[in-house]
């Protein structure tokens, strides 16, 4: 194709011409519209509250949450690759935007170590996540985790973009995030009191029977996966539903202290408000870490070295975690991993989700300010909805609990909104340091 046919197609496809392409030919895939990063983050919003639902349904099937991670962890890293090696390789790289592999052999450690410290501290928080899940539940894991990475998250990448975004508007979407948090707190609170009264008034006959119903049990988990219904299945929020669900679940949360859920909770967010605002000092350098002449790290070199850290960790600890469970899980192995194909399916593309959400979420965050980009931390609008559809959450309950489930999710997508709204514009040169 010669470069007058190539111009006429740039002329007839302007959005993509913007982003992607030149009037001479090919170059990297960089997202620098304000579109192009809100369409990004309503993705990333998508996947990263579906991934979470995904490994919740395992938990509760019974599949351990080891073996569950470790399949995670292979696609996650695989979705960098795939990112890395086609985006970041589309077209013919320049000086101060060089393709993937040509940045591999730069001198840009400085940058290399903020990606890798952020891909650490997301792997430590999305193991803590996913066990949070079982003690707290997914909806309201995920409002705290959010609410953390929010505050602490949002207000850094705020003063690393250079206050590219619109502060009038970026707080109050914090402002209105935080209140959610709020209601989410009392949708759990008013939740967990609507169960403990269904438990007491059930009587003891029907619990012992409810237990023992075994049969039953394995004949629901495996609803989900095949995509059969059954009559003979319990229905959601019931008493019934309560005690099978702690009979089938991997991990047992029966009797088990509160705190050690919030404790896992409040960990998770600490990690995540993190990751962020490292992957900015990555690809940004804002404290001038490199040396002269070296340019910036790419979005997709940046998410490589990331995604490496977070896959490194991630099959380190889950394989200790084999031999040396936590939570009073059962001991496993490698072979029995292996063996263990059972909902494999699903952890593989909860892995994928969440990877390719948060390549969308740097790509957004490149182009549109990293604190404008957290706006993907609304994900418990998704999580919660996925809630209530796959698992039965917040059924049978108070009409108090409905009112506050109903603010809550209303005020999480004002922040949505809010946030968004406050979308700066980066400039797309990526210079070298003079």
């Amino acid at each position: 194709m010669d470069s007058k046919e190539f111009s006429g197609i740039c002329s007839l496809v302007p959005s993509l011409s913007e982003s992607s392409l030149c009037t001479t030919g090919l170059k990297m895939y960089l997202v620098e519209s304000k579109g192009g990063a809100i369409a990004c983050m309503f993705l990333a919003l998508f996947f990263l509250g579906t991934w979470p639902a995904l490994l919740t349904m395992l938990e509760r099937r019974g599949r351990l949450p080891q073996h569950t991670y470790l399949d995670y962890s292979i696609t996650n890293f695989f979705a960098a690759l795939l990112i890395a090696f086609t985006f970041g390789e589309i077209g013919k790289g320049k000086p101060d935007e060089p393709n993937f592999l040509a940045q591999l052999a730069q001198n840009n450690w400085p940058s290399v170590l903020f990606a890798m410290g952020g891909g650490v501290v997301l792997s430590l928080g999305n193991l803590s996540s996913q066990y949070a899940f079982a003690f707290v539940g997914l909806s309201v894991t995920e409002v705290i985790t959010a609410s953390i990475t929010v505050v602490i998250g949002t207000t850094l990448n705020y003063f690393l973009d250079d206050k590219i975004n619109k502060a009038e508007i970026l707080f109050p979407g914090v402002g209105c995030f935080l209140i959610a948090v709020f209601l989410g707190s009392a949708v759990h609170s008013s939740n967990a009191s609507d169960n403990k009264a269904k438990l007491n008034n059930y009587s003891s006959d029907y619990k012992e029977a409810a237990i023992s119903s075994k049969e039953r049990d394995l004949v629901k988990s495996k609803d989900l996966e095949s995509g059969s219904s059954s009559a003979d299945n319990v229905e959601a929020g019931t008493a019934v539903f309560l005690l099978e669900l702690e009979e089938r679940r991997a991990i047992k949360v029966s009797g088990k202290s509160t705190l050690i859920g919030l404790a896992l909770t409040f960990s998770a967010g600490l990690c995540f408000s993190m990751f962020s605002p490292a992957f900015n000092l990555a690809t940004n350098d804002q404290w001038h870490t490199l040396e002269k002449g070296i340019p910036h790290l790419t979005v997709y070199t940046a998410f490589f070295y990331f995604s490496i850290s977070c896959f490194v960790i991630a099959i380190v600890l889950n394989i200790t975690f084999l031999y040396r469970p936590v939570l009073n899980l059962p001991k496993s192995s490698l072979k029995a991993y292996l063996a263990d194909s059972d909902g494999r399916i699903w952890a593989l593309l909860a892995g994928l989700l969440c990877g390719v959400g948060n390549g969308l979420q740097f790509m957004s965050g490149q182009a549109a300010g990293y604190a404008a980009a957290d706006a993907v931390q609304a994900l418990p609008l998704v999580s919660t909805f996925w809630g209530v559809v796959l698992f039965g959450e917040y059924r049978r309950s108070s009409r108090r609990t409905y009112i506050l489930l109903g603010s809550m999710l209303f005020m999480f997508i004002v922040a949505v909104g809010v946030l968004m709204a406050s979308s700066g514009h980066r400039s797309s040169s990526h210079t070298a340091k003079e």
